[in-house]
């Protein structure tokens, strides 16, 4: 037998126990997600929620990017893999009548808490075991606001010091098949930037136009040519796009002409230099505009998430671990979505699987961030199973040198 073919047969012991006990961790799984639901705690407020957490592992946890935790078991020393899971949840108000249903006025409508319930089984599952490299716990705070806690994690040197070698997450997703999990190696989410421009005039009498600088008929042409400049800019065949989700401009009165307007806009890419590229024509496309109207543009560009990429040959033995476990490997989630869990892609060998889920009384489940977005329980098991999956993956990884 081969020193690799060992190594491997090691792995699927590894993995029969430890999906053996992760079933022993259900109920207490279940209960923590509960009781985390109930108790969300906004991005930068999440300290409640980490220390919750922290006591749930057991396991010793340093203080990261504020409110966040890092921990590692199995092997001390050596390259290891890290699993995240995300601390905030959203100011949405929930509606999803559940008996253990959040009343504050957040919301986890994206699923963190399933996420946070699935980790802490996972690392309670393998107390008994031994693990081939070590195991880096991550509770990030941050992955729905900027500044992005996963881009301060990197940057304080944590992953270097836990010697990460590899990393995964791994997010519910409703329109993913349930009992499926979506992988897929190269581009899955796209780098996200805040875009906002104010182009600014003289305000002035609505019935004398011509003695004013309207800035309200400059910000319309700049909101309609904003399509049109990323078809112009970026190749059919790599997404991108740049969509406006806020016109504002004085206040509320027909005829007066205000003297600013602002727009604020999501632009989304998946391709660096398509990113740098679009950039330089938006400020291009404000200056000449306002120019035109005989105005003057600011434009404010606040850099995002970069481009989520998944390591491929991370990814081909995941898919690998997943089918031995008995979930089903469906086509890749590929968006023009956005999570900062690119920031670890950056610097590791990563993947980010997407899992699919139900949500009791709906046919079509609520999309992400809807006030009636609930994951069945039974997605704990799927997320946990799926981490492990991953963890076997970057074990296998760093065992073949491939990191």
């Amino acid at each position: 037998m081969t020193t690799v073919q060992h190594a491997i047969d090691t792995l699927e012991d590894l993995r029969r126990d430890w999906l053996s006990a992760l079933h022993a961790e259900l109920p207490d799984a279940i209960a923590l997600r509960h009781r985390l639901h109930a108790q969300p705690r906004l991005s930068g407020d999440e300290e409640d929620t980490a220390a919750t957490i922290e006591h749930a592992l057991g396991i010793s946890m340093e203080r990261l990017a504020d409110t966040g935790r890092i921990g590692r078991v199995g092997p001390s020393e050596g390259p290891s893999v890290l699993l995240r899971a995300e601390l905030d949840a959203l100011p949405v108000t929930e509606a999803t009548g559940a008996p253990y249903a959040a009343t504050n006025g957040a919301m986890h409508a994206c699923g963190h808490d399933v996420h946070q319930a699935a980790l802490v089984a996972v690392v309670r599952a393998c107390r008994t075991l031994s693990l081939p490299v070590g195991l880096v716990v991550l509770l990030q705070p941050r992955e729905e606001t900027y500044p992005s806690g996963a881009r301060d994690a990197v940057q304080s040197g944590a992953l270097t010091r836990y010697g990460v070698a590899a990393a995964a997450g791994a997010h519910v997703h409703p329109t993913v098949p349930a009992g499926t999990v979506a992988t897929g190696a190269g581009v899955v989410n796209a780098a996200a930037d805040e875009v906002e421009i104010l182009v600014t005039g003289r305000g002035g009498h609505g019935a004398y136009p011509h003695r004013a600088a309207d800035p309200i008929a400059a910000a319309a042409h700049i909101v309609l040519a904003l399509p049109e400049l990323v078809r112009r800019t970026v190749s059919p065949m790599r997404p991108a796009t740049v969509s406006v989700g806020h016109v504002q401009s004085g206040q509320p009165s027909a005829n007066v002409l205000p003297d600013q307007a602002r727009i604020l806009a999501t632009m989304r890419t998946t391709d660096a230099q398509d990113r740098s590229d679009v950039q330089d024509q938006v400020r291009l496309l404000a200056s000449s505009q306002a120019e035109a109207f005989g105005l003057t543009s600011t434009v404010t560009i606040t850099a995002g998430e970069p481009v989520l990429y998944n390591h491929p040959a991370l990814v081909e033995r995941m898919d690998d671990w997943l089918v031995r476990s008995g979930i089903d490997v469906t086509e890749p989630m590929r968006s023009l979505g956005a999570d900062d869990f690119s920031f670890f892609g950056e610097v590791v060998p990563a993947v980010m699987s997407f899992v699919g889920v139900t949500v009791a009384g709906h046919d079509e489940a609520p999309e992400l961030h809807h006030p009636r977005f609930l994951p069945d329980d039974d997605a704990i098991l799927d997320v946990a199973t799926t981490l492990v999956a991953a963890y076997l993956a970057g074990a296998e990884i760093i065992h073949l040198g491939l990191t």
